[in-house]
């Protein structure tokens, strides 16, 4: 067993363990493999051992990617700061977004969307520590923005995501998970459909799988430290 199998089998381990704890089926807790800064050599090894989904944070890099691995069947999910300028091949190269944090990157994306490709299934960012320097939408926003998101044709709302600021203290890190949850959960009581709460990395996923996630996004203990030169 290679490197990256052995670490990808090692995680899956740890996410069930972590449900286990929580008293969950780790059936419902998705694993996206973050492949951004690695080549596109590397995921194909992820994709040899079994690992389908994949999440970049740069559009070129990503949709280069996309291009060089359309041999697999592979799941690309888009999960950094959208520009504006920046959506269109987004639109149509990603199955999933999870960084919606305004109604106008929603639209673009709508409209960009190809007719012919299923809808764009994608999560709001919600920015639950309140850091200046963190996209997301505010807690406040979030009803507001999700309403009409879940309105736009070519999209599919399917929940929330967040990046809460770093922190090893685990009950910080299960009360910001919280209050995704909760958020989630007002949204749904107030009628939209919702699966997904897109929520934990490498450091925090056990608290994340404590508090419902649903999608955990995990690079470092998949593909090692990144080396961001390169």
């Amino acid at each position: 067993m290679s490197g990256l199998s052995g670490r990808l089998q090692n995680l899956v381990t740890r996410i069930a363990r972590a449900a286990s704890d929580a008293g969950r089926d780790p059936v419902g807790i998705r694993l996206l493999a973050v492949s951004k800064t690695w080549p596109a050599e590397s995921v194909r090894e992820a994709a040899a051992a079994g690992q389908r989904a994949f999440g970049e944070n740069y559009v070129q890099e990503g949709v280069a990617k996309v291009e060089a691995l359309a041999d697999l069947d592979l799941e690309w999910h888009f999960i950094g700061p959208l520009q504006s300028n920046k959506t269109r091949p987004v639109a149509n190269s990603f199955a999933w977004v999870h960084s919606i944090d305004r109604l106008k990157i929603a639209q673009r994306l709508s409209e960009q969307r190809d007719v012919f490709l299923p809808p764009l299934q994608v999560c709001i960012q919600v920015n639950v520590s309140g850091e200046a320097s963190k996209s997301g939408v505010s807690p406040a926003e979030l009803p507001d923005l999700a309403r009409a998101v879940a309105a736009l044709p070519r999209l599919k709302l399917r929940g929330l995501m967040t990046i809460p600021e770093p922190t090893s203290d685990v009950a910080l890190q299960r009360s910001r998970f919280a209050m995704l949850r909760q958020l989630m959960e007002q949204l749904r009581a107030d009628g939209l459909e919702l699966d997904t709460l897109s929520m934990g990395m490498s450091d925090d996923l056990e608290a994340a799988i404590a508090e419902g996630s649903t999608m955990v996004r995990v690079g470092t203990a998949i593909f090692g430290s990144r080396n961001y030169a390169n």
